[in-house]
């Protein structure tokens, strides 16, 4: 009877702590699960565009795909040369930087240095709600009123060019860097801005001396982000820019990008095993590494850059 007693005692003693180490074992198998997903999600896309890309290849060279200057996979006589694609994608994302940057850094330096309480409160989810507005209304905003209002500056403007895809996915992309770059700024400890303040800076001085440096880790991110943003976009690219393959390096003319190639193909009758089909695969791997890429820089500069206080 006591034994039975003391047992039941250690139970309830120990009961409690064996419960809590079973739920906090749930939690972190959950956590784990949730990590491993992304990771998981990421190699089998990885290896989706490997596979379906190495079909490919077997029959175009990867020199003949990089060096090509025309890309013409359904013709009679089809090439396929990345090139024209690969000149649209980056230039219409130079020309979406060339907005997003400037505009969205001197948003950042205002909401986070300049302007007070009430006007943050009102202009900070403004700017991001612009991020909320889906693509395919950038797209044809771009093409239905930037690109007449581009046509009475430049009046052989074509009905579908890059420069208009390119202005309108730069304010696309701007609140994603003025919201990233206010809150690392935001972020830069009181007492280095009091310290300049005390060495007779003024608020500007020390916006561009001392807090935007100590926030360049940040900032950086922002932009390899704004960039990855930028190269990955497809309604606006698609709907404002064209679906033509151009080699050119001329925001005044018509092109197709690499995403909006994938789009036009994919929703074709094209069958499932020929080269044709498999260009998709190929380019989007091309994409792929070139955002890859991006992101590595955006490492190693915020790597480098950071600061510990």
């Amino acid at each position: 009877m006591a034994q039975t007693t003391l047992k039941s005692a250690k139970k309830r003693q120990y009961t409690p702590k064996l419960a809590r180490q079973i739920k906090e074992k749930i939690i972190e198998v959950i956590l784990f699960l949730a990590a491993f997903s992304s990771v998981a999600t990421t190699v089998a896309i990885l290896y989706l565009l490997i596979n379906e890309s190495a079909l490919f290849f077997r029959q175009v060279p990867l020199f003949d795909f990089l060096t090509g200057t025309k890309w013409t996979p359904m013709f009679t006589n089809p090439k396929y040369g990345i090139l024209p694609l690969l000149s649209g994608t980056l230039v219409s994302s130079a020309v979406a930087l060339l907005v997003a940057i400037p505009l969205g850094t001197i948003a950042a330096i205002y909401l986070s240095e300049f302007a007070n309480s009430r006007v943050r409160e009102i202009l900070k989810p403004a700017l991001e709600l612009l991020a909320a507005i889906p693509t395919v209304v950038y797209g044809y905003f771009a093409l239905l009123y930037v690109t007449p209002w581009l046509q009475t500056i430049f009046p052989n403007l074509p009905g579908f060019n890059i420069l208009s895809a390119g202005l309108v996915m730069g304010l696309m992309i701007m609140p994603f860097i003025s919201s990233i770059s206010e809150d690392a700024m935001s972020a830069v400890p009181v007492g280095l801005k009091e310290g300049s303040y005390a060495m007779g800076a003024t608020k500007l001085q020390t916006t561009l001396k001392v807090v935007f440096p100590a926030a360049i880790s940040g900032i950086s991110s922002s932009y390899i982000l704004g960039t990855s943003r930028a190269v990955g976009e497809t309604m606006i690219v698609a709907i404002a820019a064209g679906l033509r393959p151009n080699l050119t390096w001329n925001p005044l003319d018509q092109a197709a990008t690499i995403t909006a190639y994938i789009v036009q193909v994919s929703l074709g009758d094209l069958p499932h095993g020929t080269v044709a089909y498999e260009t998709i695969f190929a380019a989007g791997l091309t994409l792929v590494l070139m955002t890859l890429a991006l992101n590595i820089v955006g490492h190693f500069l915020a790597k480098k850059y950071r600061e510990i206080y």
